[in-house]
């Protein structure tokens, strides 16, 4: 917005692209998004400007000679320190509603080429080309699972299949624990009967141990 400002003197500023070095094919695209895909670049940049018409190009090129070129005016002053972290904040609070519709938008467009592509694909299906290749596709293995009732309900199924074996592994798991654990119990009481039945056969002089 500033570099526009400061080269509306020279005509008409058609666009303005920033980019980290200069070189062809640097020219970056527009971002169509304006909460996505969005990089910051730091440090030295170059900017290409372009003008509607070639006339704006000469004018700009004799700007060298009326000494050097303010960004921030009075009538249009740039943002700094405090002002400019108060700007950045609320730029950077999401509308909510905004965030939706781009969204919302962008998947109506995801959408509508997929269904472009597979109508693409199913003419395309079968038919030779020039050469009398034939294209194979994945639908033709194996298609889609067909959004019907039938299918939701086959979905359905195979998740209760699969919640009861879960459940029954875990129910074989915990009655092994506990197995384990009684069995564990039987044999701490049998030693503790043993130790009271050896401490009763000294009490008495009839221990032989060999």
């Amino acid at each position: 917005d500033s570099l526009s400002k400061l080269f509306a003197r020279c005509g008409h500023v058609q666009s303005v692209d920033i980019c980290e070095k200069p070189g062809p094919g640097e020219k970056k695209e527009k971002l169509a998004s304006k909460f996505f895909n969005r990089k910051t670049v730091t440090g030295f940049q170059v900017a290409y400007v372009v003008f509607r018409k070639p006339a704006g190009v000469q004018a700009a090129k004799a700007l060298s000679r009326e000494g050097p070129l303010l960004i921030s005016t009075e009538s249009h002053p740039v943002k700094t320190g405090i002002s400019k972290w108060i700007a950045n904040y609320a730029a950077s609070v999401v509308d909510q509603e905004e965030l939706k519709a781009e969204v919302d938008t962008y998947m109506q467009q995801y959408d509508k080429k997929i269904a472009e592509e597979e109508a693409k694909a199913a003419k395309e299906e079968g038919v030779p080309d020039e050469e009398g290749w034939v294209k194979v596709t994945r639908k033709g293995r194996k298609p889609g699972l067909p959004r019907t009732e039938a299918a939701n309900l086959r979905v359905l199924e195979r998740e209760k299949q699969k919640r009861a074996r879960k459940e029954l592994l875990n129910f074989y798991a915990w009655q092994h624990r506990e197995t384990k654990r009684e069995h564990i119990a039987q044999l701490r009481k049998k030693f503790e009967e043993d130790k009271q039945r050896i401490a009763l056969m000294r009490a008495q002089r009839k221990f032989r141990p060999y």
